[in-house]
């Protein structure tokens, strides 16, 4: 294990990992935003929220076990700015119909079509840098790494959602996507700075099947990966209301985008609290107990925040609620660096991004439906709910993964 908190950041490398995730993460956050009030703004209807979930992650989900494949046999570098220069284009498209396009039934279908667009480059985006960790970082360091990554990337999770309500408010959606873009071009620049080379270890002469079924089967052979996978999976398509916030914004608090922007920001401001304490204070014992805890929280928030009709106890709750979801990302993290060996980084990332990224979006498209159909709070509620009995269905079901010390991992101190 590493005392010195500041260990990771000497990497040079690392430093332009952060810098690029930063950017790429900051414009995702922004344009989801502005697409989720451009939605909403056209629409009325909480299902349409929900339906742009669905939307990126159909296509996420679909190419992400190749993918996966496709990281552990070519440069991840390589695959890394080309899924960023896709994600640029993407919204600069997105930026330019927003504009042109005033037929408003039109101007919905092409929305969907472009949020597709980016699930597909948001694919092949997650297994491929997940897997730089390693190329750039050496192991004693993943857990210090994983900390500053966690810590940036709730940076970028706080700013983006800020960016895009402020410049919805006074650009519009149009101006706001192109500012998304142009930080995508400045991304793809710093990644293009990194000096790394994938190790590839995957037998080059097995067939693509093959070796996604090799993935496979090592994360379902692993109970404490496939544990924290499937936990992290249910809790957030049951507890996740970030895709019911416009509607609350609207509703409930009775404001606009910018108080949509701050509550998209707030979990990220007590995640980003938690990610600084991680890297000088790491959870090495009880790590597995402390994870499931954390996901209950999370659940009883989501209860809390239901049930609130004050928009600053909101921010408080949604605030809990994100370094609570802190503590989880970091353990589930943590945990998959250290049990992959790096030639099937891709493919296990491949999984994870089904499993845990898509979670978001499918969560989203959960809300929408229950919201359509309980009711707003109600669904948001019973989302909370749901989040608790999966916490102790994984408590019965995965042991090694609750008794689980994350000290036990390395391979050597």
């Amino acid at each position: 294990m590493i005392d010195n908190p500041y260990a990771a950041l000497k990497i040079r490398g690392f430093r332009s990992l952060l810098v690029a995730r930063l950017l790429v993460t900051v414009a995702i956050q922004a344009q989801g935003v502005a697409v989720a009030w451009q939605m909403y703004a056209l629409t009325k209807d909480p299902l349409f929220l929900g339906l742009i979930g669905l939307a990126e992650v159909i296509p996420s989900v679909g190419i992400s076990l190749y993918a996966g494949h496709v990281a552990d046999i070519i440069d991840r570098r390589k695959i890394v700015i080309g899924a960023a220069a896709s994600l640029m284009g993407s919204l600069a498209l997105l930026g330019i119909l927003s504009a042109a396009v005033t037929t408003k039934g039109l101007l919905i279908a092409l929305i969907f079509f472009v949020v597709a667009l980016t699930g597909f480059a948001r694919g092949f985006y997650g297994p491929a840098v997940f897997g730089m960790l390693s190329d750039i970082v050496p192991e004693p360091l993943f857990g210090n790494a994983t900390a500053w990554n966690t810590a940036i990337w709730q940076v970028s999770a706080i700013a983006g959602p800020v960016m895009g309500g402020f410049g919805y408010v006074c650009f519009g959606a149009s101006f706001t996507y192109l500012i998304c873009a142009f930080l995508l071009l400045l991304s793809v620049c710093c990644f293009w700075a990194i000096k790394s080379k994938t190790a590839l270890g995957t037998r080059n002469d097995g067939s693509v099947l093959e070796n996604i079924t090799e993935g496979l089967k090592f994360v379902f052979s692993n109970e404490i990966v496939l544990g924290a996978m499937a936990l992290d999976l249910f809790a957030v398509l049951f507890g996740g209301a970030v895709a019911l916030l416009p509607m609350f914004t609207s509703e409930i608090y009775h404001t606009g985008p910018h108080a949509l922007g701050m509550l998209r920001a707030a979990p990220s401001v007590g995640a980003l609290i938690t990610a600084a304490t991680l890297t000088h204070y790491p959870i090495t014992r009880h790590s597995g107990a402390v994870f499931l805890a954390a996901v209950a929280g999370f659940g009883l928030c989501m209860i809390l925040f239901g049930l609130s009709t004050n928009f600053y106890l909101a921010l408080g709750i949604l605030s809990l609620s994100g370094a609570l979801d802190g503590i989880s990302i970091w353990v589930r993290t943590t945990i998959f660096q250290l049990s992959t060996p790096n030639n099937m980084k891709g493919r296990v990332a491949a999984v994870n991004g089904i499993f845990i990224s898509s979670s978001n979006e499918l969560g989203g498209f959960e809300s929408g439906v229950t919201a359509k159909i309980m009711g707003l709070v109600p669904s948001v509620v019973f989302g909370g709910c749901m989040t608790l009995l999966v916490v102790l269905i994984t408590m019965c079901k995965a042991p090694r993964l609750r008794t689980l010390h994350m000290d036990n991992l390395y391979k050597s101190d």
